[in-house]
């Protein structure tokens, strides 16, 4: 059986973004098949179509990390979901894209029960960038109540998220963002702001346990003049780290680290319980049609959008 999915034979500008017709994937053994109705974007996304991404990954490739969606099927040996059932999960990353599809198989534990408060388009924004605020704020950093945290980008995809996990988690939380975008996250939480446009983060932010830092270049360096000794500070932009920042902050005594998103089902199960109880809300920035996908691409490469953009697959 076919399907409809986004596709490039090249990397490239966003106009290489083609539909096309491949064949519809069967799930192996514990894995489920599941009928996609939305897909989160991020920045992974156009970075790995301009350039191939981390794998430098050669085209043809169908890109999209985050599903929300509803089981058709299942491979072998899988026992947890039920066709019908409506789910939501990250897709192996870096290896697992695929979401930009009509149908996805991945591993029956990359997905758990999409949370009935909200629809398929607010489950989609979650998994990918929702689980990297989690596995760096409360896996990595271990953070704690009271803890102070700056949050880079924080209107950002997973900005936005970590801001609330961090208040959730009982936090103090300090972002960066421009100006326009400071009452949002105030109405998410956050209890300090700095315009990075007006004033020099790293002059007015002291004694910060935890950074989040999803930009990369000298932001690290500079954040480390913010931190206590024995704060943690973690990276998430990986190709634009600092090779310098590891060894300056084990100076300082500040513990460096720079992850990938990894699937997890149970930081999954944490995220749907904080969507069920009102204290996540995934922002949407957009709303397109699987079709649109190149102009999804287009408006994420702004950088300007606060929370997500999601594409949605009709069927």
């Amino acid at each position: 059986m076919k399907m409809k999915a986004i596709s490039q034979d090249t990397l490239g500008g966003p106009e290489v973004l083609k539909v096309v017709e491949v064949d519809r994937p069967v799930p192996g053994p514990t894995e489920v098949l599941v009928r996609v109705e939305a897909a989160g974007l991020n920045p992974t996304d156009w970075k790995t179509r301009a350039s191939g991404g981390i794998l430098r990954m050669p085209p043809p490739f169908v890109l999209g990390w985050e599903v929300s969606g509803v089981v058709e099927g299942s491979g072998v040996g899988q026992a947890l979901h039920r066709p019908g059932d409506e789910v939501f999960g990250l897709l192996r990353y870096p290896q697992g894209h695929g979401a930009f599809a009509e149908y996805v198989t991945a591993p029956s534990r990359h997905f758990v029960r999409k949370p009935a408060s909200v629809d398929h388009v607010h489950a989609a924004a979650v998994p990918l960038a929702g689980l990297t605020a989690w596995q760096a704020l409360v896996d990595v950093a271990q953070l704690e109540p009271g803890h102070r945290v700056l949050i880079h980008a924080a209107a950002g995809g997973v900005g936005h998220l970590a801001v609330q996990i961090a208040k959730a988690r009982g936090a103090y939380v300090i972002g960066t963002a421009s100006a326009a975008k400071h009452d949002f996250l105030r109405g998410l939480g956050a209890d300090e702001l700095v315009d990075y446009r007006e004033q020099d983060f790293a002059e007015v932010v002291r004694d910060v346990d935890v950074v989040l830092d999803a930009i990369g270049g000298d932001y690290g360096q500079r954040s480390l003049r913010t931190m206590r000794a024995g704060g943690t500070i973690i990276s998430l932009a990986l190709s634009l780290l600092d090779p310098g920042l590891h060894d300056r902050a084990a100076a300082l005594g500040i513990r460096s680290e720079a992850i990938l998103v990894e699937p997890d089902q149970a930081a999954l199960r944490a995220l749907a319980a904080l969507v069920e109880a009102g204290r996540l809300r995934p922002e949407i920035a957009a709303v397109l049609p699987l079709a649109e996908a190149a102009k999804a691409h287009e408006l994420g490469e702004t950088n300007r959008t606060t929370g997500k953009i999601v594409l949605t697959v009709p069927h």
